[in-house]
C-alpha cells in the first residue's frame, strides 16, 4: 500500500536520509522512501545508495522511462517537497502528447478539413481504452513472445474496436456499440484510420499485429464476397473476438507473384467438398486462428485458375510458429493443408474468380499498412525528440547539437509529407465504393505504400543514431526505437514488396496515359 503522503518535507530533511537504513530520494519534487527497494534494484544497491538523500530527477530520467515511475512510484512515494510543484509533464491514460509533431496536425493545431468532433471523441475513447486495458501488459507479453490471449481479443471485440478496424459498413451494426458512442452511419475511413493509428501507438509492432491484424486482411473478403450464412453464423463471433481469422495467400515459393500459387483445391467425387492440399507461409495470426481465408488453385495455371475459400481449423489443418525479426506474439505461421475437406459452400465469390478478390483486398490492406507505418514513424520521432531534449552529452543537451536538429528535421518533414498524402487518399476513399477504390486508387495506394516504407527506413536510421547504444537494446530507454528498427522492414515486404509497389503504381498510371508529346 502507498505510504501516507506528506506535504511539509524539506530538502534538508531528505538529505539526512542517506544511508542503507533510511534512504530517500527526490524525483521531480516528489519524495520516495526507497530503503526497502535499494537491495532489489536491478543495477545493484550501490547505485541507489550513491544518490541517497539527493534530487535524482536527471539521473532517473537518464536511465529510466517514465512508465517505470508510474508502475513502481506509488509504492514508495511518501510526499512532496514543501512549496514545490512537478515540472515534468506526466502522460495520463488517454491524454494527447504536447511534444511538437507527436500527434498529426489536427490533434495539435485543431484545424483540418478531414476531421470533425466525432473523430476527436472516437480517438479519445480508443486511446484511453488502449492505455488502460492493453498497454500495461503488452510490453512484457511481447518480450516473452506471448500473443494477445482470447480474453484480450474478446474485450477488444466487445469494445467494438475489432469491427472498427474494417472500415465503414453493415458489419458495424453487429457489435453492441462503437467507441466514443459513434453511430455506425457516421463512421468513415478516418475513424478506421484512427483505430489503426492507436493500435500502432502501442509501440510494439508484433504484439499490435497479434491483436487482430489477421482479421483486418482476412475478414474483408468474407464480408464482401461471402454467402449469407457466413455473415450470420461466422462473422459475429469474429467481430466480438470469440473466434479469430487470418489471410493465407503467400507460399514458400510464392510472394508477390500471387498468380503462381500452388495450393490446390480439387472437387471430391460427390461434388460436396474441395480437397485442399498445400502450404502457406508467413501467415500473420495463423498460429492461433480458427479460420483461414485461403487462396487456392481450382483451375489451370495463372490468375484465371485461382479461387478463395474460407477454411476452418479442422482435421488436416496444422500450423507451426515462424520466428521472424520480431517476436512470436504476432502468431506468424507456416500453415499446412493435408487433404482438408472444405464444403463447397465455403467458396468466396465464384470458382476461378478469386484473383480479383485478392487484388481488391490488397488496396485496403496496403492502405492500413501505410496508416500503421506513418503512425509508427511519428511515435519514433516523438521518442527521439524527448530523448534529444533530456540526454546530456559533453555538458549540454543532445538537441543543442546542429547535426541532431538536422536529423530530427529530416524525420519530421518525411513523416508529415506522407501524412498529407495519406489523408488525401483516405478522403478519396470516403467518396468511393469498393469497386471504385479498386479502379482509381490501386495505383496511388501502391505508390503511397512504397513512399511510406522508404520514409520509415530513413526515420529508423536517424533515430538509431540519435539514441546510440540504447537503440539496439530491447529494454529501457530505447525499446521503442529498437523494436522499430528491427521490424520496420516488414512493411517493405508484406502486402507487396517496394519494387512491386513502385512498378504497379506506374503501370496503373500507364493505363490512362494519353498520346501526349513534348
Amino acid at each position: 500500500m502507498p505510504k501516507q503522503q506528506r506535504s511539509d518535507i524539506t530538502r534538508d530533511e531528505v538529505a539526512k536520509h542517506n544511508t542503507a537504513d533510511s534512504c530517500w530520494i527526490i524525483i521531480d519534487s516528489h519524495v520516495y522512501d526507497v530503503t526497502d527497494f535499494a537491495a532489489l534494484h536491478p543495477g545493484g544497491e550501490g547505485q541507489i545508495l550513491a544518490v541517497a538523500g539527493k534530487d535524482v530527477t536527471e539521473e532517473f530520467y537518464g536511465l529510466h522511462r517514465q512508465e517505470v515511475l508510474h508502475k513502481f512510484g506509488p509504492r514508495y512515494v511518501i510526499g512532496q517537497i514543501a512549496g514545490e510543484k512537478s515540472v515534468i509533464v506526466q502522460q495520463k491514460p488517454g491524454s494527447y502528447s504536447t511534444v511538437p509533431y507527436a500527434e498529426a496536425g489536427y490533434w495539435q493545431i485543431k484545424s483540418n478539413p478531414y476531421f470533425n468532433e466525432s473523430h476527436h471523441r472516437f480517438r479519445a475513447a480508443v486511446r484511453e481504452w488502449y492505455d488502460i486495458n492493453i498497454m500495461p501488459d503488452a510490453p512484457s507479453m511481447d518480450a516473452m513472445g506471448e500473443a494477445p490471449d482470447l480474453e484480450m481479443y474478446q474485450k477488444t471485440g466487445q469494445f467494438g474496436l475489432i469491427a472498427c478496424r474494417l472500415g465503414p459498413g453493415a458489419h458495424l451494426k453487429m457489435v453492441p456499440s462503437l467507441p466514443g458512442g459513434i453511430k455506425p452511419d457516421e463512421f468513415d475511413y478516418f475513424h478506421e484510420m484512427i483505430a489503426h493509428e492507436e493500435t500502432t501507438r502501442l509501440g510494439i509492432y508484433c504484439f499490435g499485429e497479434g491483436l487482430a491484424s489477421g482479421l483486418v486482411i482476412g475478414l474483408p473478403p468474407v464480408l464482401v464476397y461471402g454467402p449469407k450464412w457466413m455473415q450470420e453464423k461466422i462473422v459475429p463471433d469474429l467481430l466480438l473476438g470469440n473466434k479469430r481469422i487470418c489471410l493465407a495467400i503467400s507460399e514458400p515459393t510464392v510472394g508477390s507473384d500471387v498468380a503462381g500459387l500452388a495450393t490446390t483445391a480439387v472437387k471430391s467425387p460427390c461434388g460436396k467438398f474441395y480437397i485442399v492440399n498445400g502450404v502457406k507461409k508467413w501467415i500473420t495470426n495463423g498460429t492461433f486462428s480458427d479460420y483461414f481465408t485461403t487462396a487456392v488453385r481450382t483451375g489451370g495455371k495463372g490468375m484465371g485458375g485461382i479461387s478463395m475459400l474460407l477454411i476452418p481449423r479442422t482435421e488436416g489443418v496444422s500450423t507451426k510458429v515462424i520466428k521472424t525479426s520480431g517476436t512470436t506474439s504476432a502468431g506468424t505461421a507456416y500453415v499446412i493443408f493435408e487433404n482438408v475437406k472444405v464444403p463447397v459452400e465455403n467458396l468466396l465469390g465464384k470458382e476461378n474468380q478469386g484473383f480479383p478478390i485478392i487484388m481488391a483486398n490488397f488496396n485496403h490492406e496496403r492502405w492500413s499498412m501505410v496508416v500503421g507505418a506513418t503512425r509508427g514513424a511519428r511515435l519514433v520521432t516523438e521518442e527521439a525528440f524527448k530523448w534529444a531534449n533530456q540526454r546530456m552529452v559533453f555538458g549540454k543537451k543532445l538537441i543543442e547539437q546542429p547535426v541532431i536538429r538536422f536529423k530530427l528535421g529530416s524525420m519530421l518533414a518525411q513523416v508529415e509529407a506522407v501524412q498529407g498524402w495519406l489523408d488525401n487518399v483516405t478522403y478519396q476513399m470516403t467518396k468511393m465504393n469498393y469497386k471504385e477504390q479498386t479502379k482509381y486508387l490501386a495505383g496511388p495506394i501502391s505508390l503511397l505504400k512504397y513512399q511510406s516504407t522508404r520514409m520509415t527506413q530513413s526515420v529508423s536510421d536517424n533515430a538509431v543514431q540519435i539514441f546510440g547504444g540504447r537503440a539496439i537494446t530491447r529494454t529501457g530507454m530505447g525499446r521503442v526505437i529498437e523494436s522499430f528498427q528491427r521490424t520496420n522492414k516488414f512493411g517493405a515486404i508484406l502486402g507487396g514488396a517496394e519494387e512491386i509497389m513502385a512498378d504497379l503504381g506506374v503501370r496503373m498510371a500507364m493505363k490512362d496515359l494519353p498520346n501526349a508529346r513534348l
